[in-house]
């Protein structure tokens, strides 16, 4: 019999609280939620004030049945789950289930799983937040509402298997928009013009790039007008007419939020939001460290919080001290302010001790721990570091009115940058010095021409650029990013090529019933402005149920005119080359949860389905036939011989035509920390190459 009985979600977090908490506690998880909306009906008596219809989940007998055995035998409960408005209802639902009194005070929160931590928060339990609960339940059931009644009219207008929702449907809209502005772009001519100029004193060779005629900005937009400059300013003399030269700092990130911690691990580790908060919850609930055991690494990874606790500040300035010096050291610490309408519940994401250095957990971690691991401790202690200085030059140079202008940036002291930089979606400009110039002086013209380019369109979002403006727009909140993207991919409203986001003909079509029939359900301000409804529920300032009411009254009456009003589409499929093996039809192509693949369109007479055959070009090294990519059942890409079963040949790595020099195995391509190489797939052999080499002994790209 223990006294205290602390319940949690996840089995690893359990473990790793058990592991602070003494003889007295028992800690178990309840694996997440146990009661919620059921899936088989919308679940929410709309006419009696939208009282939402919860049951225990199914499957969920056997974690229920311990629970309350567990709970019996205990003198006292602890819920533990995490600290958020999830959470909060997570608990709130146990505490219904295991009958225990509103006011009791049986719950604990904790920003991170530190032995501090959990000691910390189970001297000082407090009553459930009914706030937090409520505005959980105004998002679940204003979630349910709008998915559970404007997807059957999908289904009967476009296709089965088809869903809308708040988040879902504005981020569609937004990628479907771009994609718009992209058809219609229309390019515009325009040219560079660059002279080569040497420095008789130094003897070095400057560039500078045609800024405009006296001084005033000109752009230069066909042939014949750079021709005519060029001719001008090749007459002329090339002379220094001004040189400006500033001293610019630039402050140190700040430390993660869950937003932009999705959106730099997109730019830098190649990682799909779904992947980086599933690392990231592991980090959090606890790995096993060698010698130290089950360790939660980071702190709670859902939160739009800026702030860091000053026991962790004093931590990583001491940290920063030792190991890089008291010039890195601000001299106040760095304070952040968090944008607005930013949830300041949580600290942002930071590692839970920063003595647990990267290097030392390296083998302790699997690749993708220790790359998002190391991503977030370094830019926390980076975070506390002291600003980068660097100088800029602008030298402005005339021939005849032609005037011509020079850039160059110098570092002049490294400060956070010694740990840690930014990724960016758009090129960086590179540091380029440039010699020393006066007014007047007088440079020698090497090389003068010109460069025909087109204005481009806009780029298509990446998950990072897409999260980032979801966040700007206030759509969403930062557990909402992932599931979202995820969402629409599945649904194959929107599919990913490379890194970039682009909708697909069923994205569109369904964008365009939304915005005809539901202009509020993808309207970003009004999407907006119900997210501050919900905060303004979480703060106790408004009713939940009126907030639904205020929403529904208008969203019946549109939806009773758009089941009327909405025709028929017809979406016909992508035609395959590939035969039906079973009828002989033509395959066509279909959208799963896991991607494309091939469907006999004679559905539902012939049933049969076929996975997308990519041929990477490289023969199995069993049998000779050619290697496919495959997806498993979890949708994660595996390599296989075109003969299976008969052929056993399998492989995670992608297989290259590559042999070892050291044993003659096959090699295969591996991502790493700094991009891809190569690796023997022998396991005995450790020889690893750096570069892909084909039969003439050229380089070839890695595919990463």
């Amino acid at each position: 019999m223990s006294d205290v009985l602390v319940i949690v979600e996840s089995p690893a977090k359990a473990k790793t609280i058990g592991k602070f908490l003494g003889s007295k506690y028992k800690v178990i998880a309840s694996n997440g939620h146990i009661r919620d909306l059921p899936k088989s009906q919308l679940g929410v008596d709309v006419d009696n004030n939208f009282e939402p219809k919860y049951i225990t989940l199914r499957g969920r007998g056997d974690v229920l049945e311990k629970i309350r055995k567990e709970a019996k035998a205990a003198n006292k409960i602890l819920l533990a789950t995490d600290p958020d408005r999830e959470g909060e209802a997570i608990s709130w639902h146990l505490a219904k289930i295991l009958k225990l009194d509103d006011n009791s005070k049986c719950r604990i929160v904790f920003n991170e799983i530190t032995s501090n931590a959990i000691k910390k928060s189970v001297k000082n339990p407090r009553a459930i937040d009914i706030n937090l609960v409520d505005a959980q339940q105004a998002r679940r059931v204003l979630d349910r509402l709008v998915g559970y009644k404007i997807s059957p009219i999908l289904w009967a207008k476009v296709r089965k298997g088809l869903s809308a929702g708040r988040v879902q449907s504005v981020a569609t809209r937004i990628l479907c928009e771009r994609e718009q502005e992209i058809t219609n772009f229309v390019p515009e001519e325009y040219w560079n013009i660059t002279a080569t100029l040497k420095d008789n004193k130094s003897r070095r060779n400057i560039e500078a790039k045609f800024y405009g005629i006296n001084g005033e900005k000109t752009d230069v937009k066909n042939e014949q007008q750079a021709n005519e400059i060029i001719e001008k300013a090749s007459k002329g003399e090339f002379v220094v007419a001004d040189v400006k030269t500033q001293v610019k700092s630039k402050h140190a990130p700040a430390p993660f939020t869950t937003s932009s911690l999705q959106q730099e691990a997109s730019r830098k580790l190649n990682f799909t939001t779904k992947h980086t908060m599933l690392i990231a919850q592991q980090l959090y609930e606890g790995i096993e460290i060698h010698g130290k055991g089950l360790t939660g690494l980071v702190t709670y990874i859902r939160t739009d919080s800026v702030r860091i606790s000053e026991e962790a500040q004093a931590q990583a300035i001491e940290f920063i001290k030792d190991k890089y010096g008291d010039k890195y050291v601000p001299e106040k610490p760095n304070i952040y302010k968090g944008r607005k309408n930013a949830q300041d519940a949580h600290e942002a994401i930071r590692p839970s001790n920063v003595n647990n250095t990267p290097q030392e957990l390296k083998a302790s971690l699997n690749n993708n721990q220790y790359r998002l691991y190391k991503l977030i401790y370094d830019r926390f202690i980076a975070s506390q570091m002291t600003e980068t200085k660097y100088e800029t030059n602008t030298v402005t140079i005339n021939s005849d009115d032609c005037t011509f202008k020079a850039n160059g940036i110098k570092t002049l002291f490294d400060g956070y940058t010694v740990v840690y930089t930014e990724g960016k979606d758009e090129q960086e400009e590179k540091e380029t010095s440039l010699p020393e110039l006066e007014k007047n002086d007088t440079l020698k013209l090497m090389k003068i021409a010109s460069d025909q380019k087109f204005t481009q369109p806009p780029s298509r979002y990446t998950e990072a650029s897409l999260v980032k403006l979801l966040e700007e727009k206030g759509i969403g909140r930062p557990s909402t990013y992932a599931p979202t993207i995820s969402t629409i991919i599945e649904r194959g409203y929107v599919e990913r090529e490379k890194k970039m986001l682009k909708p697909t003909e069923l994205g569109f079509v369904v964008t365009k019933i939304m915005k005809d029939n539901f202009s509020e359900i993808v309207d970003i301000k009004f999407t907006a402005d119900m997210e501050e409804k919900l905060d303004e529920v979480e703060e106790g300032k408004i009713e939940w149920k009126n907030v639904i009411g205020e929403f529904y009254v208008p969203f019946k009456n549109n939806l009773d005119i758009a089941s009327k009003n909405i025709e028929k589409v017809d979406i016909p499929d992508e035609v395959s080359d590939v035969v039906c093996d079973k009828c002989g039809a033509m395959m066509v192509y279909k959208s799963g949860r896991y991607g494309r693949f091939l469907a006999c369109p004679n559905f539902p007479e012939c049933k049969n389905t076929k996975p997308i055959i990519e041929k990477i070009e490289v023969k199995c090294p069993k049998c000779g036939g050619d290697i496919i990519k495959r997806k498993s059942k979890k949708g994660k890409a595996f390599y296989g011989c075109e003969h299976y079963p008969d052929c056993d040949f399998v492989s995670w790595d992608r297989p290259t035509a590559q042999k070892c020099p050291k044993c003659d195995s096959m090699m295969v391509q591996k991502i790493g920390l700094h991009g891809a190489y190569l690796m023997c797939s022998n396991k005995d052999c450790a020889y690893v190459a750096k570069t892909i080499k084909n039969e003439s002994s050229k380089e070839q790209k890695i595919d990463e």
